[in-house]
């Protein structure tokens, strides 16, 4: 299996939100409106950036509050990576734009 992947699926990281300004409203944006977040694993050497694919029936909305800028996202969705076809799990706090993820190794590609 490749190294990355093995090692982002072996157990829960610390994340960030990715992409070039990361703030609460360009996260909304991303995942109500475009359907595909920026994901940044933090411990792997230099950081691991991912673009994710939002799984809209996974992804839980229900404990964030965009307006005031708390509370907790979480994320389902689906990317390849180094060839290898995974879903991304990610909850993410919103007042600290930090959390944690993990990748799930997929059969079939997304």
């Amino acid at each position: 299996m490749e190294k990355l992947v093995k090692r982002l699926s072996d157990k829960a990281q610390e994340i960030v939100v990715g992409g070039p300004n990361p703030s609460v409203d360009q996260l909304e944006n991303q995942i109500k409106e475009i359907g595909y977040v920026f994901i940044k694993f933090i411990e792997t050497n230099g950081g691991t950036d991912i673009g994710v694919r939002i799984d809209n029936e996974g992804t839980d909305l229900s404990k964030a509050d965009f307006i005031n800028k708390n509370g907790l996202v979480n994320i389902v969705g689906y990317l390849v990576l180094n060839f290898v076809p995974v879903k991304c799990i990610a909850e993410i706090n919103l007042s600290t734009l930090k959390g944690s993820g993990k990748l799930i190794i997929s059969e079939s590609k997304y």
